[in-house]
């Protein structure tokens, strides 16, 4: 699969980055470049300014989307092709997936008023995830 996304992206499929997507997959949760790097070297040996080298290149062909949360990091999922909604938890970074989707008639409206062509989108909350809110709640 991994050699099938890079192909379509004009990449040419080396091992790191086949690494590093089959990560992403297996973990299904968004990663930072510092948690790929740990997971990568028992795997395949390479620095971290690679790891960060090869995110952004994946991410300009749009095979990953980042995004920046409010710890200031900057974390890397699989890019999907239509649209995806998660809840991150601030504390333990435990993701929780939402089926629904919330936006569908503005993505409609908005393709109504403006004539821009919608071709996905992501949707990400975050805040504190039961166990988490509990240790919280607990600890005050």
């Amino acid at each position: 699969m991994e050699q099938n996304i890079l192909k379509n992206a004009a990449l040419k499929s080396t091992k790191k980055r086949q690494v590093l997507l089959l990560l992403l997959q297996k973990q299904a949760r968004p990663m930072t470049a510092e948690e790929l790097h740990a997971l990568a070297e028992p795997i395949l040996p390479m620095n971290v300014s690679t790891v960060y080298r090869t995110l952004n290149t994946l991410t300009e062909k749009k095979i990953l989307i980042r995004s920046v949360r409010q710890d200031g990091k900057a974390y890397y999922s699989l890019a999907k092709k239509d649209h995806s909604h998660r809840l991150v938890c601030d504390l333990c970074g435990k993701v929780i997936p939402v089926d629904t989707c919330p936006l569908s008639e503005l993505e409609e409206t908005l393709q109504q008023k403006t004539g821009f062509r919608i071709t996905g989108h992501s949707l990400e909350f975050t805040g504190l995830c039961p166990e988490c809110s509990k240790k919280d709640t607990d600890e005050k």
